[in-house]
């Protein structure tokens, strides 16, 4: 219930499908065991510097935080 009447002041289709996706991206950080704060704050100051043909390593099932993924580059 809480959900439909938050819905109601989204202030257009547009704004509730992106109420949407935000809430499936955070639940999914959640289901991942993933804070969701901390890989959306790393994801939204990483993607522009990161390659577009690995676009798919910044989602919640393989993301590492930028310090562990720079330890395991070097370590490679």
């Amino acid at each position: 219930t809480l959900g439909r009447k938050n819905y109601l002041f989204a202030g257009s289709d547009e704004g509730g499908r992106r109420a949407a996706i935000m809430y499936t991206l955070i639940e999914t950080a959640r289901f991942n065991d993933i804070d969701p704060e901390a890989w959306l704050a790393d994801v939204i100051a990483r993607i522009a510097d990161h390659p577009i043909n690995q676009i798919d390593d910044l989602l919640p099932w393989k993301w590492k935080p930028h310090a562990e993924a720079a330890t395991a580059s070097q370590a490679a």
